[in-house]
């Protein structure tokens, strides 16, 4: 899954995701690409554009998904990629994309979906006897959907964010350049305009000077 933006201007975002998702497939997954039995979930229209333009196996049926962004078209989007994973269609899922630090920083994440990744105990646990009500496996049944769907939003708001903060800095780096460069052609400008005027003072002068020896 690779979560990009629909629009550009905005640094390295997008290009960032995207080639994270290349090396993903050409290194970590080679085998599998190798077989075409890998998949790529575009969210976003740039992710969209770029893997279809490449001929990928492609589910294209979520790309406009910040068109709109909410919970409720992302649980839409996690039930759909859950119900795959339980039908044997992938035997893994991961999610690319740019985690929001700050406005000026953002930080690429390689997080696994499915199948769902237990903590590691920890050797201090004190092992604690537990009573679930109405039963364990209707609460894991329950919680485990919800935690996924709330993951799948997480990432896609992170990056949401991320994009907003990267187009700020990359739009100010713009406007930043923009006033160098304009500075950079007032003194072109004004030394050209200068030389002309020199040179015109020079010709008025010795013309002078021809008139008076002649």
């Amino acid at each position: 899954m690779a979560v990009s933006s629909d629009r550009g201007l905005c640094g390295s975002f997008n290009s960032t995701v995207l080639k994270a998702v290349n090396r993903l497939i050409t290194e970590k997954y080679a085998t599998q690409a190798a077989k075409g039995n890998v998949t790529i979930l575009p969210l976003g229209k740039k992710a969209f554009e770029f893997f279809g333009k490449r001929n990928n196996k492609m589910i294209a049926d979520h790309y406009n998904v910040f068109q709109g962004l909410s919970y409720a078209s992302i649980s839409v989007i996690a039930e759909y990629l859950m119900n795959s994973f339980q039908r044997g269609e992938y035997d893994k899922i991961e999610i690319v994309y740019n985690e929001f630090k700050n406005v000026a920083t953002q930080i690429l994440r390689v997080e696994q979906f499915l199948p769902v990744q237990m903590p590691e105990k920890s050797h201090a646990t004190v092992e604690t006897d537990y009573i679930y009500l109405p039963n364990q496996e209707d609460i894991i049944s329950g919680l485990v959907p919800k935690a996924l769907k709330i993951q799948l939003f997480k990432a896609v708001l992170d990056s949401n964010a991320a994009e907003n903060g990267a187009r700020m800095t990359a739009m100010d780096k713009a406007t930043e350049n923009a006033g160098d460069l304009l500075k950079d052609l007032k003194l072109t400008y004004n030394r050209t305009r200068q030389a002309a005027i020199t040179k015109e003072i020079l010709e008025i002068v010795a013309g002078a000077e021809a008139l008076k020896t002649s």
